[in-house]
């Protein structure tokens, strides 16, 4: 499938969508929505796929929602609001509920809904040159339907502060708080980026799926029985998978598991 506003190139068992809309700092419009949607669809339902790569053309990630769609929402009535920002929302679930890891490479700015982009990732690596911002209160917003993974990513004290204030604020202080994993200089993110990647293909695609799942469903719970029950029966469901077994045997026998022997 063909897209207009970003590209997908896939290399051996690994995905890179590049948002490429470099004339507007890749700001998103409801066609950028609807293809990050429907991309990240794809892959999640691509077997041969072991991780994806979210990537920008131009100077900066994503300078948050394009100037001319602003202009349209305007307009909207209530109704049409809610259908806009449902499929805002939901382009951002499909990102964080991909089966598949997903690293946000980050080589510029990342602006108000860019900041959603990242967060809904499940690894950030950033430029040191980065600026970051939530900067919907300038304009009488709010960053709501990004807010369960900014949140989720820099914490509560945070976002108190960065929602409210929408000041702008470096990479190191990104790093700081939490939003992104590993700050580098711009020379250096293509070889971080290949680095984590090499790390994640070279473990069980089963295993980094349900690893994934597993911080989803237990950060932030009370520790019940019910909980406690349920990673126990995660553990004794994955210990006897084909590849829990496969990868306990390879180490055991000393060889390389199967799954790093697939093409």
């Amino acid at each position: 499938m063909s897209y207009q506003t970003l590209t997908k190139v896939v290399e051996k068992t690994v995905a890179t969508v590049t948002l490429n809309r470099p004339e507007v700092r890749n700001a998103f419009n409801e066609t950028t929505i609807a293809e990050i949607t429907q991309v990240f669809r794809e892959l999640d339902a691509d077997g041969s796929i072991r991780a994806v790569v979210l990537a920008a053309n131009g100077t900066a990630f994503c300078a948050g929602a394009d100037l001319n769609w602003m202009k349209k929402m305007a307009d909207y009535t209530h109704a049409e609001n809610i259908a806009d920002a449902g499929q805002l929302a939901e382009m951002l679930r499909t990102i964080y509920t991909c089966s598949k890891p997903v690293v946000a490479k980050v080589q510029g700015d990342c602006y108000a809904g860019g900041m959603g982009l990242v967060a809904a990732c499940d690894i950030a690596l950033t430029v040191d040159a980065a600026n970051f911002c939530l900067s919907e209160v300038k304009l009488g917003l709010i960053p709501a339907t990004i807010s369960p993974y900014v949140i989720k990513a820099m914490g509560e004290s945070a976002a108190r502060r960065y929602f409210i204030t929408a000041e702008r604020f470096s990479a190191a202080e990104a790093y700081r708080i939490g939003f992104v994993h590993e700050v580098v200089a711009a020379d250096a993110l293509d070889a971080k980026v290949a680095e984590i990647v090499k790390a994640l293909t070279a473990n069980s695609p089963n295993a980094v799926r349900q690893g994934k799942r597993l911080v989803q469903e237990v950060a932030g719970r009370e520790v019940t029985p019910a909980l406690i029950a349920a990673t126990v029966e995660g553990i004794a469901g994955i210990r006897a998978s084909d590849e829990g077994r496969e990868g306990v045997r390879s180490f055991l026998e000393k060889r390389k598991p199967s799954w790093l022997n697939q093409p």
